[in-house]
């Protein structure tokens, strides 16, 4: 049986870690425009990652990456808020827990790196996603904080650490 485990993103991860991301939001319908779809950043996880208080994991089925999130600073945002970014799943991925479980990983990093709160935004028919994120205590706020691009996504919640 194949291990599936949960990792902090290497160099060699970048190309596999933008086509799952894409491919979720392709699949969701998300526009290209205004989302994490045409972030810059999207080709070069790894190194956007590789900045102080902020990491990025996958989650390595085999050596397969099914999923991924990560987390960094709000930007544009002046406090001890960090964002959850780019947490996508394929389809293999869901209805296994692995949601919840990368939740956890993410939030302990946050906790570590001194955060006291971490910001989402997400798209308002992605209810799968809401719900874990209602689990894992992030609550729904009336207005975006900070900037960070994704005009597109008008749903933002919030989680005090």
């Amino acid at each position: 049986m194949k291990e599936v485990r949960i990792r902090e993103i290497n160099p060699g991860d970048n190309e596999e870690v933008a086509r799952v991301v894409r491919e979720v939001l392709v699949e969701m319908g998300v526009p290209k425009v205004g989302t994490a779809y045409a972030d810059k950043a999207l080709d070069y996880m790894y190194e956007k990652y590789d900045v102080p208080k902020a990491t990025y994991f996958v989650i390595d089925d085999g050596g397969n990456i099914i999923g991924c999130a990560g987390v960094a600073q709000l930007e544009n945002y002046e406090g001890n808020v960090c964002e959850l970014q780019k947490m996508y799943f394929l389809k293999e991925a869901r209805g296994r827990g692995l949601g919840a479980k990368m939740m956890e990983v993410c939030l302990d990093r946050a906790r570590e790196f001194g955060y006291e709160k971490c910001y989402l935004e997400t798209m308002p028919y992605m209810k799968d996603a809401q719900k874990l994120y209602k689990k894992s205590g992030f609550e729904y706020i009336d207005a975006p904080m900070g900037n960070t691009g994704h005009y597109s996504c008008p749903v933002w919640m919030l989680k005090t650490l």
